[in-house]
């Protein structure tokens, strides 16, 4: 949908709006919330006219991209259950988690900008994700494989966990044995 209208964008506008929202997140999360709108706009490719007609203010953008790393997150469900067995589909998943949670984080400040300013980039957050990993977990449990007894929202709050625990990119080893874990949990059997 185009910023103003309920008209799809053209393909090479959407392709410009994706470019930009790679960028932006790229930039706030390296480089802060003060990077330019200028700088974005040359690092997608675009001139700036071109990020304004997609993001009238820098709120917009940030809140944005913000969303579109949660949808590239969750929506990549469906895709990774195709390809692999819900425990290896759940367990990716997890490290796609990780890394839009490393993502969030770099863009912190960013984002405060946007909740001071009166926007709320975070009131679907919980939602989408508990939805993506119930969908994960009911494949896992038709499947015979994991638990059906576990709650999404408390899958999600171990995750979280996880996050906080190994923050540093040079504690990912860690963050990947404390996953290992949480599916250990998750198996079928696990708790008898």
């Amino acid at each position: 949908m185009s910023v103003t209208g309920s008209r799809p964008l053209r393909a090479d506008a959407r392709r410009n709006r994706e470019r930009l929202l790679d960028a932006a997140v790229r930039a706030f999360a390296h480089d802060g919330p003060d990077v330019t709108l200028d700088a974005i706009a040359k690092a997608a490719g675009v001139g700036i006219g071109t990020l304004y007609r997609h993001f009238p203010t820098r709120e917009a953008l940030v809140e944005a991209a913000y969303r579109n790393e949660l949808a590239r997150l969750c929506d990549a469900v469906p895709d990774l259950l195709s390809a692999m067995p819900p425990v290896e589909a759940t367990r990716a998943w997890m490290d796609r988690f990780l890394d839009y949670m490393t993502t969030k984080r770099g863009m912190a400040d960013a984002l405060r900008a946007v909740i001071a300013s009166g926007g709320d980039p975070f009131a679907q957050s919980r939602d989408r994700l508990i939805g993506a990993i119930g969908a994960l977990l009911g494949a896992g449990a038709a499947a015979g494989v994991v638990r059906a007894d576990v709650e999404p929202a408390d899958v999600l709050t171990g995750l979280g966990g996880v996050t906080l625990a190994a923050g540093a990119p040079a504690q990912r080893a860690q963050a990947g044995r404390l996953l290992d874990l949480l599916m250990d949990g998750l198996r079928y059997g696990a708790a008898s």
